[in-house]
C-alpha cells in the first residue's frame, strides 16, 4: 500500500504566488506521508487570455516552473506529477500542455502531451473555449513504471474518451492520474460520474487532481478533486475550497480485485454489427 494525494489550487497570473501555493500543499502531502503527489491542471500559471500561454511557455528541461517540481520531489522524496505546464513546440504560434513525472530523485522520468483539446462552446451558459487555438496535441498515451504501482496520465478533457483509458490498462495502469481544470458548469454534470465511471469500467484507481474556484480571468473551476477506487467508491474529496485530497491505494486487493471479478479479461471487440 501507498498513500496519494491531489492537489487543489485555485491558480491566477502570478507564477511565484501559485508556486509557493503548491509548495504549501506538496509539504502537507509530505507530512501526511504521500508517496505520489498530483498537481492539477495550469497550477503554476492560468492567465487572463489564452494566448498569455505563449509568453511564459518554457523548453523542456529548462525554466522555474520545472526547476519547481524537480526541486519539490526531491526535497521530499515523493513522485510528483506536474499538472500541467505550457512547453514550446515547434509551432511558435502554440504550446504543448504537458504533464511532467518526476521521481523521489528530482528527476523527470517522463512527459504526456494533452490528447484531446477543449473546443466546446456551452452557448446557453455564454462560455466559449478553443483550447487548440494556442495548444498543439500530443499523439501518445504515457504509462509510467514506479517502484509501487503502474501509473497513466490522462488530463482534463481526457477524461471524456473511454478509449484512452482503456489504452491505458492495455498498457498495464494500475492507477490513472488526472489533472483537470474542468469548468465549474460541465463538472456539475459530468465530473464525479465520469470519474467513477472510468474507475470502475477499468477496475483502476482514479487520482483526480482539479483546479476549482474563481480565477482572475473571471472562469469558475468546479474544484472536487477526488480519489476513486476500482469499484467506484469515493475514498476522499475535496467539493470546495483549496486543499489535498489523501487516501491509500492497495495495488495487491487491486490485484485480487482483477483477478475474482475478471471484467477486463471478458472483453469482446465488436468491430461489425450483423445484420439480418
Amino acid at each position: 500500500m501507498f498513500r496519494a494525494v491531489a492537489v487543489q489550487m485555485a491558480s491566477g497570473t502570478n507564477i511565484r504566488a501559485n508556486l509557493s501555493e503548491a509548495e504549501k500543499h506538496i509539504h502537507k502531502a509530505s507530512e501526511a506521508g504521500a508517496k505520489l503527489v498530483v498537481l492539477p491542471e495550469n497550477f503554476a500559471f492560468m492567465g487572463m487570455h489564452d494566448s498569455d500561454q505563449l509568453e511564459i511557455a518554457e523548453i523542456e528541461a529548462e525554466g522555474p516552473v520545472q526547476a519547481f517540481l524537480s526541486e519539490q520531489a526531491k526535497k521530499h522524496a515523493i513522485w510528483l506529477v506536474g499538472g500541467t505546464l505550457p512547453l514550446k513546440s515547434e509551432d511558435t504560434g502554440k504550446v504543448y500542455s504537458a504533464c511532467l513525472v518526476f521521481n523521489d530523485k528530482g528527476e523527470q522520468v517522463a512527459r504526456y502531451n494533452k490528447i484531446h483539446l477543449f473546443d466546446v462552446s456551452l452557448a446557453e451558459h455564454n462560455e466559449t473555449y478553443h483550447e487548440s487555438e494556442y495548444v498543439m496535441a500530443g499523439d501518445t498515451p504515457l504509462l509510467v513504471e514506479t517502484p509501487f504501482a503502474r501509473i497513466g496520465v490522462a488530463i482534463c478533457y481526457d477524461l471524456r474518451f473511454p478509449e484512452l483509458f482503456r489504452r491505458l490498462v492495455n498498457m498495464g495502469a494500475e492507477v490513472i492520474v488526472v489533472p483537470s481544470a474542468f469548468t465549474a458548469i460541465t463538472g456539475a454534470a459530468h465530473w464525479e460520474v465520469l470519474l467513477r465511471a472510468r474507475a470502475i469500467e477499468n477496475l483502476s484507481y482514479i487520482v483526480a487532481a482539479d483546479q476549482g474556484g474563481y480565477h482572475v480571468n473571471g472562469r469558475e473551476t468546479h474544484g472536487d478533486s477526488m480519489i476513486v477506487n476500482p469499484w467506484g467508491d469515493i475514498l476522499q474529496r475535496l467539493e470546495h475550497g483549496t486543499g489535498v485530497v489523501t487516501a491509500e491505494i492497495d495495488i495487491d486487493s487491486l490485484k485480487h480485485l482483477r483477478q475474482t471479478f475478471p471484467v477486463l479479461e471478458h472483453r469482446k471487440m465488436i468491430c461489425t454489427l450483423h445484420k439480418e
